[in-house]
């Protein structure tokens, strides 16, 4: 299955933590890291926090949703991200499941594709630099063609991926 994960980092040294989520994915079994997108420096949502770094990384798995889900969750545990009860905090490693191929999850836990990422420029940039012509569920239009809907934001690439 291919999979698409947004990835982030706001705290610590945040290009060695995408470095590290970047390791960690592709030493796990049944796990395929294809490629990754450019790293774009954003403004963050929510309470006032240091700026992100996002990408957006393509995996082909055999792995379920949920299973897949449980491996980000133990990655971004490695990385020492801190869960709490503040939406949008802070944090050292965000893996966040975009889409897992052309499949409409609806779970408590899991939604796919992702609630959030047809309104988020920083999500949208970096997939667009994997997949602008993907054909986002639920929606019937491309990446570019969400992208070019939305406002501009305080977003710009920065760099290659690391590791």
């Amino acid at each position: 299955m291919r999979a698409y994960l947004g990835v982030g980092s706001n705290l610590g040294d945040r290009w060695a933590n995408l470095a590290l989520g970047a390791r960690r994915l592709r030493a796990a079994s049944r796990v395929a890291v294809l490629r990754a997108s450019r790293v774009w420096d954003a403004a963050p949502l929510g309470p006032p926090q240091p700026r992100y770094l996002n990408a957006v990384l393509e995996l082909e798995t055999d792995l379920t949703a949920t299973g897949l889900l449980a491996l980000c969750q133990k990655v971004e545990d490695a990385a020492g991200r801190k869960r709490g009860p503040v939406r949008w905090a802070a944090r050292t490693l965000d893996l966040d499941l975009l889409l897992y191929g052309d499949e409409v999850i609806r779970r408590p836990g899991l939604v796919v594709p992702h609630p959030h990422m047809v309104s988020r420029r920083f999500v949208l940039e970096p997939l667009a630099d994997l997949a602008p012509d993907l054909v986002v569920p639920c929606t019937g239009r491309t990446v570019v063609q969400i992208l070019a809907a939305l406002p501009p934001e305080d977003l710009s690439p920065v760099g290659m991926y690391p590791g």
